[in-house]
């Protein structure tokens, strides 16, 4: 399965990775890489944890156009 997650730095340089279409999935680590890596780990517990308590997967995220 292919996940969209966001990628940001705080402002004590900690790198956050979430994926919006699961919630409360979210990851950290001191380097880009590894908080790459650690969400991907989030993503497999928390559908795992979801499946044994029979939450759905995910919730449905779209893309859609604001004007500026």
């Amino acid at each position: 399965m292919k996940f969209s997650v966001t990628i940001d730095r705080d402002e004590d340089g900690v790198w956050v990775t979430e994926c919006p279409s699961i919630p409360g999935c979210v990851s950290q680590d001191a380097t880009k890489d590894e908080a790459i890596e650690n969400i991907k780990e989030a993503i497999q517990l928390c559908l795992e944890v979801r499946a044994e308590k029979g939450i759905p997967l995910t919730i449905e995220t779209r893309q859609i156009e604001v004007a500026a």
